[in-house]
């Protein structure tokens, strides 16, 4: 009869459990149920489709405090909803000790929450990987980029391109190049006599017949100098006056060539380097045009430039008209990055100015990775012609709300004119270009340091400097893998922890895209919304209670290696290089300081920690959940003593605190008496 009876249990568990395991759906039914989100959906999720499924795979966990069940009995909680020391050790142990009633039998050991890996599929892109067991949608702020790098060359020439480039340019290239000589000159004489005795300098606006010589002449000189060149120049739209826009803003900037904008409004004024005023012939036609000096050397350089852009905006038509490129720098034209304030400050009309250049072979884009400029001017010389296309949009009037927030101006007009141009707008910036070239002097690809800064610098409160830092730190951990990014098995080296659930789950929420590898943009967000976060001081002062179970003050490395072997469920793992990288005075003990440095310089420890204690919660709600289902079945099912014997052997928890023979032995003996 006893055989029948645990016959009929089995058979209902393993019900139970294919039910769960069969059907992802009804499991994250469960999975809210057990943590009072009943009701909870996933946006955007369906029960068909790989969307649906990847939504549910690479969620978040939600924030402890929602997610914490009812308070256990016996639990101790932190705060934060998360199991406390004591409480932690009571949940580990509570785990593999079910209690059974008087006349009740054993019901096998519920399956771990953790799915075991099916051989041959992979999950989220690294093998073996478990299933999230808290389900939560992405932020959708933090989702990659439309393009992920505008700032490389589109492509190069064809071996026939070449061939006709060289062809051309054996006649080409010579006569343009004389005819570009004497028009230079030309330029340079007329901006002499324009500025001849000019009183003032560059404090003061050029009048009359000065500033008539530089509209008429230098203008035409400019345009017959880009004819000379090959350029065949489509202009659209009508160019606003000064009292109708002060500013011009154009876009995209792609290359050194957009100057010819300059030519078709009336040679207004441009935002230059100081240091470009020097130049020879060119520093004096740049001179002429009176430009907005930027110096590098001069810290309150960016607050004198736009103090001097409003100045010139608000004079009410004293200066010329000013052209401002607000992207700052050269893209490739696939997208608009962010737009620089300082044509927005004023809070004045603009005339948003678009540049497309539609040819067959692109050799005006002038990016951080491609063609130089001097090969950019060969091309373009052998070229038979170039097209380009310069169209002036409506001048955009801001309202109230845009005059006092210059970057919601922005913004606008950057939408205004990639809707014309029919291109997606992304939040890269000139910072990015920063760290693309220190990503390539630490033997990174280029591309690797983007991580549209504007965006996460906001949202994340970072600074350029630290985000430096980290990239540091990125590549001492990817300098082994190829392409420039983390995969499971550099981020368990660089851990020094084996590949385990506990790993796996914390490089899941790190791979936001779930391609099994970790990019710099994934690993500054991930140490900045997960591991930052819980790397406080009461998360390592409870982790260091834990590891210090005989409450002297320092942790040995038998103590250490206890909670670390039971933590990852790997009762033979050698954690020694760890202990002595930790163990910096090399006594053989952590105090409490060595321990938070590390923990400090090390974030990621946090929160694989607070993972762990995640999975371990979870398995304790699911172990209560069992209890409650033994107990009503128990009412309704005769035993045998025979049984009841048995039942005095409980199962052991797979992920304990300590291995059998550090365990104190805390089994109850109230089932006994009962009996």
């Amino acid at each position: 009869m006893s055989a029948l009876v645990d016959a009929e249990h089995r058979s209902r568990s393993q019900e139970r459990q294919g039910s769960a395991c069969g059907n992802r759906r009804l499991s994250t039914q469960r999975c809210d149920a057990e943590r009072g989100l009943r009701g909870r959906r996933v946006p955007g999720y369906s029960s068909g489709g790989s969307e649906g499924r990847t939504a549910e795979r690479r969620a978040l966990p939600v924030p402890a405090q929602q997610l914490a069940p009812q308070k256990a009995r016996g639990t101790v909680r932190e705060p934060n909803g998360c199991l406390g020391a004591s409480g932690w050790l009571w949940a580990a142990r509570r785990a593999g000790q079910r209690r059974s009633a008087p006349g009740t039998a054993v019901a096998p050991p519920r399956p771990r929450l953790m799915r075991k890996h099916r051989p041959g599929r992979r999950r989220g892109g690294v093998e073996g990987m478990a299933q999230r067991a808290l389900p939560l949608p992405r932020q959708q702020s933090f989702s990659p980029p439309v393009v992920p790098n505008p700032f490389v060359h589109p492509g190069g020439p064809s071996a026939g391109d070449k061939l006709r480039l060289v062809l051309l340019g054996i006649i080409l290239l010579p006569l343009r190049a004389i005819c570009m000589i004497i028009l230079l000159l030309l330029s340079w004489l007329s901006a002499s006599v324009a500025t001849f005795h000019h009183t003032g300098g560059a404090s003061v606006p050029l009048k009359g017949w000065r500033r008539r010589m530089i509209q008429t002449t230098l203008s035409c000189l400019t345009r017959t100098l880009f004819f000379v060149m090959g350029f065949q120049v489509k202009v659209k739209g009508k160019v606003a006056s000064l009292q109708e826009a002060p500013i011009f803003v154009a876009a995209p900037h792609s290359s050194f060539f957009d100057a010819i904008v300059s030519a078709f409004t009336g040679m207004p004024s441009i935002v230059s380097r100081a240091e470009n005023l020097s130049t020879p012939v060119f520093g004096t036609i740049l001179s002429s045009l009176q430009p907005v000096a930027v110096s590098r050397q001069d810290p309150d350089s960016r607050k004198n430039t736009v103090a001097e852009i409003s100045s010139r905006a608000l004079s009410r038509g004293q200066w010329p008209q000013i052209l401002i490129f607000p992207e700052g720098t050269c893209t490739n034209r696939s997208c608009l990055i962010t737009f620089k304030q300082g044509a927005f400050i004023p809070g004045v009309p603009v005339q948003p100015v678009l540049l497309r250049y539609p040819n067959k072979l692109d050799t005006v884009t002038w990016t951080w990775q491609g063609y130089s400029l001097k090969e950019l001017c060969i091309m373009t010389l052998c070229q038979l012609f170039t097209r380009v296309e310069v169209e002036f949009l409506p001048v955009y009037v801001p309202t109230e709300e845009e005059r006092n927030d210059p970057i919601l101006f922005a913004n606008r007009v950057r939408q205004t004119m990639a809707t014309a141009l029919k291109v997606p707008v992304t939040d890269h910036t000139f910072e990015d270009c920063r760290l693309m070239i220190s990503a390539g002097q630490l033997t990174l690809p280029m591309e690797a340091g983007l991580v549209e800064f504007t965006k996460i610098s906001k949202k994340l409160n970072l600074k350029w400097n630290h985000v430096r830092e980290q990239l540091d730190t990125f590549a001492a951990i990817a300098s082994a893998s190829k392409g420039g990014r983390i995969g499971i098995e550099e981020f368990a080296e660089y851990l020094k922890l084996p590949i385990s659930d506990v790993l796996r789950e914390l490089f899941l929420l790190f791979d936001r895209n779930g391609d099994g590898t970790i990019d710099f943009r994934e690993y500054v967000i991930g140490l900045s919304i997960l591991c930052n976060p819980a790397n406080t001081e009461e998360t390592i002062h409870m982790a260091f209670k834990l590891f210090d179970q005989d409450d002297d003050g320092t942790i040995t490395e038998k103590e250490f290696a206890c909670i670390i072997q039971s933590a990852l469920g790997l009762p033979d793992l050698d954690v020694s290089n760890l202990f002595k990288e930790i163990d910096a005075d090399e006594t053989g003990r952590l105090s409490y300081d060595e321990f938070k440095n590390f923990a400090l310089e090390h974030p990621e420890y946090a929160k694989l920690f607070t993972t762990y204690l995640e999975l371990q919660r979870n398995q304790v709600a699911m172990a209560e959940e069992d209890d409650s289902v033994q107990s009503s079945e128990a009412k309704h099912t005769p035993i045998r003593k025979s049984a009841v014997l048995g039942s005095e052997t409980r199962p052991t928890a797979r992920n304990k605190v300590c291995p059998a023979d550090c365990e104190e032995d805390n089994s109850s003996t109230s089932d006994k008496k009962d009996d």
